[in-house]
């Protein structure tokens, strides 16, 4: 596992009314969300990188009315079997 520093203002965590480690567990989850809406990473790892499991994942995004489940074209293809035979 890769350690990061990130500088944030006092400020913003106070703000908010988090304590820095509500803080960072907040952020992950928000950039789990972030890049699996634009299905840039997995639901599998966007659950790794928020430190839960598929399920707490899936239930945070609900909880957080976004789309549980991303498709694209290329995706659902994949999904059917359908890209082995177009060649």
């Amino acid at each position: 596992m890769t350690a990061l520093t990130v500088t944030v203002p006092e400020s913003s965590i106070a703000a908010l009314r988090r304590s820095p480690t509500e803080f960072v567990r907040e952020m992950k989850l928000a950039a789990a969300m972030h890049w699996y809406q634009q299905a840039i990473i997995s639901q599998e790892r966007a659950a790794e990188l928020a430190g839960m499991n598929r399920r707490d994942f899936i239930r945070a995004l609900a909880r957080d009315r976004q789309e549980v489940f991303t498709l694209t074209e290329e995706s659902l293809s994949r999904e059917l079997g359908l890209e082995e035979h177009q060649a």
